[in-house]
């Protein structure tokens, strides 16, 4: 069905007749000017991001399902990484003429699978035209107690940094799909060359052999924020003093927490939690595996840090590793290699709006 048969207000209905509210604090979502909600003993957190065709994703090898639940969950993870709670997610699209109400339903589909996982509720947005691709905008609501927020600023010396799962694997689920995206273009080219028709019909069924590399692909396209470990901290007793999600890769997130807490750190590469099949991925392709974990975005992992005299507490609990330590600022930010050799910690993540 064209999206033009509905206009904008039939597609919204359709796509939102079935989203109740589950949250109390949403008093009135989709359907009126604005959504109203109602916070009376909390502070209210907001986040918001964008996602555009040919920037942060590619509809050759992520299907618009998968799209629909990455984009609520970078969002929500934002929300974890303060220590709060999501509750409210708003949702903005600008469509070309090539997507079908269809489409549509299966983008809706995966972002009412992600906020159903944590509760929240789809409370509005607004729908456009596009002449460059899809570009989806969207907004996540949370709250949390004033005295729970975490913030950037709070590491402190003798802090110790963790993380929680492990990294560089999305980054090598991307890589491996660009590739095999490589392989498929090229085979096109060279059937089109030859005119060769059979050949061609074929490409149409390409399905590349990821046998052996499921989960590379799963932290590529399916990204899942880290509300579980905000959730053993708790029950922990554990309350970070810093926090922030890794999205632009490990490297940057430290920058980030050094320069807003005003401090150095030093981390141990031997201590850099990397699943087997990330470094599999990187030896075949004649990657630095620690550079990869380093400088690989989209890993959705928290990275905190916590009191030194929770160092006990942090190694009880599954899933999160101790990497290394915060230092005095004139410390500078420094990586010790398997060998013991130090070097600078560079940011080299993922910089949208650098050449």
């Amino acid at each position: 069905m064209q999206i033009s048969e509905l206009g904008e207000f039939g597609l919204i209905d359709r796509l939102t007749n079935n989203l109740p509210p589950l949250n109390p604090a949403t008093i009135k979502g989709v359907g009126d000017d604005c959504a109203v909600l109602h916070y009376p003993d909390s502070e209210v957190l907001v986040t918001t991001d964008m996602l555009m065709e040919g920037v942060h994703f590619d509809l050759t090898y992520i299907d618009l399902r998968h799209l629909g639940y990455k984009s609520a969950m970078v969002n929500i993870s934002d929300i974890f990484a303060m220590g709060g709670t999501p509750r409210q997610l708003v949702v903005s699209l600008a469509l070309s003429k090539r997507f079908t109400v269809e489409d549509l339903e299966e983008f809706y589909e995966g972002l009412r699978l992600a906020c159903e996982k944590w509760g929240i509720d789809i409370v509005g947005g607004d729908t456009t035209s596009s002449y460059t691709g899809l570009a989806i905008s969207i907004t996540c609501i949370g709250e949390a107690k004033k005295e729970d927020i975490i913030y950037r600023n709070g590491a402190k010396e003798t802090d110790l940094v963790c993380v929680s799962g492990d990294l560089g694997a999305a980054y090598m689920g991307l890589q491996l799909l660009e590739r095999e995206k490589a392989v498929y273009y090229q085979q096109v080219e060279e059937a089109r060359k030859k005119n060769d028709q059979r050949a061609l019909e074929a490409l149409q069924d390409f399905q590349p052999d990821f046998s052996g590399k499921e989960y590379l692909l799963q932290r590529q396209l399916q990204s899942e924020a880290r509300g579980d470990i905000i959730q053993k901290l708790r029950e922990a007793g554990i309350r970070p003093t810093s926090m922030m999600d890794i999205s632009d890769g490990l490297s940057s997130e430290l920058h980030h927490i050094c320069k807003q807490s005003n401090c150095g750190c030093r981390i141990f590469e031997q201590n850099i939690p990397i699943d087997y099949q990330t470094a599999i991925m990187a030896e075949e392709l004649s990657m630095n595996v620690t550079t990869c974990a380093l400088n690989g975005g989209e890993d959705y992992e928290l990275l905190f840090t916590v009191p030194i005299g929770d160092h006990e507490k942090i190694q009880q609990i599954e899933g999160v590793k101790l990497i290394g330590h915060i230092t005095k600022p004139e410390l500078g930010l420094r990586l010790i290699s398997r060998d013991g050799n130090e070097f600078d910690l560079l940011a080299q993540g993922w910089n949208p709006l650098q050449k």
